[in-house]
C-alpha cells in the first residue's frame, strides 16, 4: 500500500510540474520551438547532398542540443525556482525521497526531450533517407544515458545558481563547451592529443558518440562496423558517460541545496 501511495505522490509532483511547465512561455519556447526551428533550417540546408553519414551526424548533433535545451537549461531554472519558492523544502518534509522529488520535477522536461528525439529520428529517416540504426540498443542507451547525466548536471549547477535569472550565466560554460567542443572534436585530426582527450571527456561527447555508433556504426571518420563490433567501440564512451553519472550523483548527494540561498 505504501508503494502505491508513494507512486501517487510522485505522479502528483510530475503532473504539477507539467502544468507549470505548460504555463512557462520561455521554457516552452526553448524546449519546443528552438529545436523545431533548427530542424527546419537543417532540412532546407541541403545536407543530404553530403551523404547519409553527414546527415546522421547533423541529426545526432540536434539530439544532443535537445538534451542541453530541453533538459539541462530548463531544469536548472526549474530547480532553482522551486528552491527559492520553498517548494523543495516543503516536498522534502513529506514522505517522498530526495531522488523521487528531483525525478518528479524533471519528468516533464525529460518527456519533452525524448519526444523531440523521436521526432528528429523520424525526420532524419523521412527527409534524408537515413538508414535503420546499426545497433538500436547502443543508440537508445546513449540517449537515455544523456538524459540521466544532464538531469544530474542540472541539479549540480543549482549549487552555483542563486536566482532563476542568473541561470543564463551559470549554465553558459556547460552549454558552450558541449555545443562547440562535443560537436567538433571528432573532426580535429591535427589537434594535439590532450585537446582531443579533453573534448572527448565533455559530458555531451560520449552521448553523441554512442548515438552515432548506434546509428551508423562509426563516430565519423573510421569505417563503419557491424552490430556486434559496435559494442566494443562503445565501451570507451560508455565508460566516460558512466563516470559522469557517478561523479554527478556524488555531487548532488553532497552539495544540492534544498533551501534558498541567502
Amino acid at each position: 500500500m505504501s508503494t502505491v501511495i508513494r507512486m501517487s505522490r510522485f505522479r502528483s509532483v510530475s503532473l504539477a510540474e507539467l502544468r507549470l511547465f505548460g504555463r512557462n512561455r520561455t521554457a516552452m519556447f526553448s524546449a519546443l520551438a528552438i529545436p523545431l526551428i533548427l530542424a527546419v533550417a537543417v532540412s532546407s540546408a541541403g545536407i543530404e547532398e553530403g551523404g547519409v553519414p553527414v546527415a546522421a551526424i547533423v541529426v545526432t548533433s540536434l539530439l544532443g542540443y535537445v538534451l542541453l535545451a530541453a533538459v539541462y537549461y530548463n531544469l536548472v531554472t526549474t530547480y532553482v525556482t522551486r528552491r527559492e519558492d520553498l517548494v523543495l523544502k516543503r516536498l522534502r518534509a513529506g514522505e517522498l525521497s530526495d531522488g523521487e522529488i528531483l525525478t518528479g520535477i524533471a519528468t516533464p522536461m525529460v518527456a519533452v526531450a525524448l519526444a523531440q528525439m523521436v521526432v528528429f529520428v523520424v525526420l532524419g529517416a523521412v527527409l534524408f533517407g537515413l538508414p535503420v540504426p546499426v545497433n538500436a540498443l547502443v543508440l537508445v542507451a546513449g540517449a537515455l544515458g544523456g538524459v540521466v547525466v544532464f538531469v544530474l548536471l542540472a541539479a549540480v549547477s543549482t549549487e552555483f545558481t542563486r536566482t532563476t535569472e542568473s541561470a543564463q550565466v551559470t549554465t553558459l560554460p556547460v552549454m558552450l563547451a558541449c555545443l562547440i567542443g562535443s560537436m567538433i572534436y571528432s573532426s580535429l585530426d591535427d589537434a594535439p592529443e590532450i585537446v582531443v582527450a579533453a573534448l572527448r571527456a565533455l559530458p555531451l561527447t560520449p552521448v553523441v558518440d554512442l548515438m552515432r555508433l548506434g546509428w551508423l556504426g562509426t563516430t565519423g571518420e573510421p569505417d563503419p562496423v557491424g552490430f556486434t563490433e559496435v559494442f566494443g567501440e562503445a565501451l570507451v564512451p560508455a565508460g566516460i558517460l558512466a563516470a559522469w553519472i557517478v561523479v554527478c550523483l556524488i555531487a548532488v548527494r553532497r552539495r544540492f541545496r534544498w533551501e534558498p540561498r541567502r
